[in-house]
């Protein structure tokens, strides 16, 4: 598997979701989206996909080529499993945490876009700052093991673990009407501390935790919400919030889409903001 299939698999999932938000109306219902939010989310999608990782994936190889040029391709012998194995670990795992610590006061202003949005969508998937995503540990890490020799198996895993995000953030949420089918439960059961859910992930993205449903200081896990249990940020409600945001938007306006893509090169100008140097997280806690 190659860059071009990972590409066309990933367009085909993305495909389907889209279909499946239209289809089923929750597009139409809930999608309330902004010329802001719009710009915010093609620039940053497009900057991941065509510019980010790829830039990680060549920065990897040549510091490898530069430090260990013997070291390239060595691990190709290694098995599937171990190459799964690293991967969700030293990729998925690192970015559970990368995750956790932008809830932080430090980080939080790189991670605020992606919960700026008041709807769920596909659309939202890539949403965040330029720099929370080139400094994300676990795409240097992927970029290692590329080098190394983790080839196809890679590019597989990305195919399935965005499937799995991009089905966390649809705006049809496929867990739900498989909650309602008494057969399925001990599966779903399963399922929902395996993996990321739309309700699991939803609670994450709620705008309040007083519903008992939001979990913005949780439920951080991308691929595996197995994380989530093993560290003890897990909350399952299979239920899903009413409002997702932030309220410090609905109070003082949203921030401008340069600011929430590029700070801290470009600082906001609302009197009550965490994109400037000085400013602090909003909490009506």
């Amino acid at each position: 598997m190659d860059n071009t299939m990972m590409y066309t698999l990933l367009a085909l999932v993305i495909t389907g979701l889209a279909l499946a938000e239209f289809a089923s109306r929750r597009y139409r219902d809930t999608v309330h989206a902004s010329a802001n939010d719009t710009a915010l989310e093609v620039g940053m999608t497009v900057s991941l996909l065509l510019i980010t990782q790829p830039l990680i994936l060549f920065a990897t190889s040549a510091l490898g080529q530069w430090l260990a040029p013997g070291m390239r391709d060595a691990w190709a012998g290694l098995p599937w499993w171990a190459w799964a194995g690293l991967l969700l670990v030293g990729d998925d795992m690192t970015q559970y945490w990368w995750h956790r610590i932008s809830h932080s006061p430090l980080l939080w202003p790189l991670h605020r876009a992606h919960h700026s949005a008041s709807y769920m969508s596909i659309r939202i998937a890539y949403r965040n700052n330029f720099f929370y995503y080139l400094m994300m540990p676990g795409i240097w890490f992927a970029g290692a093991m590329v080098y190394l020799g983790c080839g196809w198996m890679y590019f597989a895993y990305v195919v399935v673990k965005q499937a799995v995000i991009l089905g966390a953030h649809c705006a049809w949420a496929w867990d739900e009407p498989l909650y309602k089918v008494r057969a399925l439960r001990p599966l779903m059961w399963v399922v929902e501390r395996t993996i990321s859910t739309p309700a699991t992930h939803r609670a994450h993205h709620a705008i309040t935790n007083a519903d008992g449903i939001g979990h913005y200081k949780g439920n951080f896990g991308n691929l595996l919400f197995f994380w989530d249990v093993l560290f003890g940020t897990a909350h399952i409600t299979r239920r899903y919030p009413a409002q997702y945001g932030l309220r410090d938007d609905q109070l003082f306006g949203a921030e401008r889409w340069d600011r929430q893509m590029f700070y801290p090169l470009l600082q906001s100008k609302r009197e009550y903001s965490a994109l400037k140097f000085g400013g602090k997280i909003y909490s009506d806690e």
